[in-house]
């Protein structure tokens, strides 16, 4: 799920913490930051996010999806990701509540 949300002053990072979430991974390239929250305490099932941000409007472009489970082969990026449905509705609405805040 694809969305934008404000972060004012903060910085991507700041916001990512305020939203309860752990960088993982800094792009060079691209900028785009990487982060996680875990649903249960546990490394899976956890909330993905791929962040980045415009300057000019301080407004963050926000990639959002749920990892059920750790990739299944050595080398390999796929994972049992969710891009819809409830939850991940759910989160992206608590994150934009908690960027309006903020």
């Amino acid at each position: 799920m694809r969305f934008e949300v404000g972060i004012g002053n903060d910085t991507m990072l700041t916001a990512l913490r305020l939203w309860g979430y752990s960088p993982e991974r800094v792009d060079e390239r691209t900028g785009e930051i990487g982060a996680v929250r875990p649903l249960a305490g546990m490394r899976y099932p956890r909330f993905h996010v791929y962040c980045k941000v415009s300057e000019k409007d301080r407004a963050a472009s926000v990639s959002l999806h749920l990892d059920h489970k750790q990739p299944s082969y050595e080398g390999s990026s796929a994972h049992g990701g969710e891009y819809e449905g409830p939850l991940v509705e759910a989160e992206a609405e608590r994150i934009k509540k908690m960027a309006s805040v903020a």
